[in-house]
This record gives C-alpha cells, sequence and structure tokens, in this order.
C-alpha cells in the first residue's frame, strides 16, 4: 500500500494509480482527477446504500446490471454513425460515406490502444467500465451477505458492516 502523507509522496499516488489501473486500458487512458471522482463517486454510493437496507441495495444492483459500460457506448455510437454514413452515402450523397470511413478506424484504435476520441468525453461525463461498475455492484452484494457462505471467509469479511469496508473488499 502508497503511503500519502510523506512529503513528495505524490509521484507514489500516481505509481499506485498505475497500478491500480493496469489492465483496463480505458483508465490508463483517462487524466487521473476523472478516475479519482469517477472512484469517489462509486465509494460514496455504496456508504449511502450501506445504510438503506436490503431491499434498496437489491435495486441499486439491478440498476447496475443495466448501466451502460463504455464500450457499450463505443459501440452503439460507432455502429449508429457508421449506418447513418452509409445509407446517406448510398441515397443522398457519396460524401457521406466519409463518416463511416472516420468513424471505424477511431473504434478499431479503441479495441487496440483503449482510447479514442470520444473516451474522454464520455470519461468526463461519468460513463464508467465494466469493472468499475462490478466494483460497485461486489461491494453491494458484499453488504447484502451474498458471500457469506463462502469457504474461508470469515464472518467480519463476509458481513461487511459499512460502505467502505465493502469497497475496499471489492475493490482489492
Amino acid at each position: 500500500m502508497t503511503r500519502t502523507t510523506a512529503p513528495g509522496s505524490d509521484h507514489l499516488v500516481e505509481e499506485n494509480i498505475k497500478m491500480k489501473n493496469r489492465g483496463d486500458r480505458v483508465r490508463e487512458n483517462t487524466a487521473a482527477k476523472v478516475n479519482k471522482r469517477i472512484e469517489e463517486e462509486a465509494k460514496r454510493r455504496v456508504a449511502h446504500f450501506a445504510a438503506r437496507g436490503e431491499a434498496a441495495i437489491s435495486r441499486r444492483i439491478e440498476e447496475l446490471d443495466a448501466e451502460w459500460d463504455m464500450e457499450r457506448y463505443l459501440e452503439m455510437n460507432a455502429s449508429a454513425l457508421a449506418l447513418t454514413g452509409t445509407l446517406l452515402g448510398l441515397f443522398v450523397n457519396k460524401k457521406f460515406l466519409a463518416i463511416p470511413c472516420l468513424v471505424l478506424p477511431f473504434l478499431f484504435e479503441h479495441s487496440l490502444q483503449g482510447w479514442c476520441p470520444p473516451v474522454p468525453i464520455l470519461r468526463r461525463r461519468g460513463v464508467r467500465t465494466r469493472k468499475e461498475i462490478d466494483a460497485e455492484k461486489y461491494a453491494l452484494k458484499g453488504l447484502r451477505g451474498d458471500f457469506a457462505n463462502l469457504a474461508g471467509s470469515d464472518s467480519t469479511t463476509a458481513a461487511a458492516t459499512s460502505g467502505r469496508q465493502a469497497w475496499q473488499a471489492a475493490t482489492a
């Protein structure tokens, strides 16, 4: 764990964030303050639902199951733009064929690097990766007691009593 209280610890915090983002190309290509804001909002939601009871937690888990992640937004937007450009190119003016020629390489770039022009815009608007959505979901499941009967889990971990503990368990 990185200590953040020592002088000059900003570098250590950045290294910790890089380690945490490893394997998540969207987070790696997103500004640290945007990632932090998205994570803090999720922590606040988990803490909020920790005090609301099992029914509220179950409703929130259903909402998380339906939440669109970054990949879904990009796929939907790219396919809609490509289809629209193709149809306009075929039926209105061939110059509209430039739209899919611009959009599809961006989608390809995202598949290789985890970045394309819409990513920073969507991230600033709070669009999360599947991993970020799942972290909140599993923290809530921990609060609800879904993992209480797992072999090897002690009662403290299985019955997480606070949103903070559940969040730490889900993002460890």
